[in-house]
């Protein structure tokens, strides 16, 4: 899926402009071929060395914008 190869690797910022992570991962739907969430890692050389086990997932309903990053509508709970 291209979709996903643009995604990867971006950062993501909440609504205040905070970096909460990058997009390490995302869930997709298969059967609707749909988004359903992005999975952030923390970053980091322990999450380029994979020892980080940091992830947060974020419903991809959260996310306002995609360009050079992300921005969500909202703070991460």
């Amino acid at each position: 899926m291209r979709v996903v190869e643009d995604i990867i690797g971006k950062e993501v910022l909440d609504s205040s402009a905070k970096v909460i992570g990058k997009v390490k991962d995302i869930e997709v739907d298969f059967e609707t071929r749909t988004i359903e969430a992005l999975i952030l890692g923390k970053g980091g050389l322990s999450e380029g060395l994979g020892l980080s086990k940091g992830e947060t997932i974020v419903p991809y309903e959260m996310v306002k914008k995609i360009g050079d990053k992300i921005l969500l509508e909202g703070p991460i709970e």
